[in-house]
């Protein structure tokens, strides 16, 4: 039996997405989480577009008609995490408040559990 999927996004998250999604040429219809090895502490984060839904593979998380796909070996080191996107003078983009992360590096992708 597979467990409740306890992923969320944020308000801005979804308006970006959809923004994206909009803007997109090559038919990208959703935006891809995968949590990979790797990064300054074990773990990384990687946000890309998407068109293909896998639905033996893939979950999509979906707010105000935005849609997050994420693979099901990610979906564990992401549990009870909300995706949010945020902008400042710096720098711009989506970012995630995963509560299973017991340190993260300076550059925000990478983290450890």
């Amino acid at each position: 039996m597979q467990s409740a999927i306890d992923v969320s996004l944020s308000e801005a998250a979804a308006r970006h997405i959809n923004k994206i999604v909009a803007a997109s040429k090559d038919g990208a219809q959703m935006v891809r989480l995968e949590v990979l090895g790797g990064g300054c502490s074990g773990y990384q984060y990687r946000f890309g577009f998407n068109a293909v839904f896998n639905v033996d593979e893939d979950v999509i998380i979906e707010r105000d008609g935005a849609k997050l796909v994420v693979d099901k070996t990610s979906l564990p080191l992401l549990q009870g995490s909300e995706i949010d996107y945020g902008e400042s003078l710096m720098e711009a983009g989506f970012q995630v408040r995963n509560p299973n992360a017991t340190s993260s590096c300076g550059c925000g992708s990478s983290f450890a559990i």
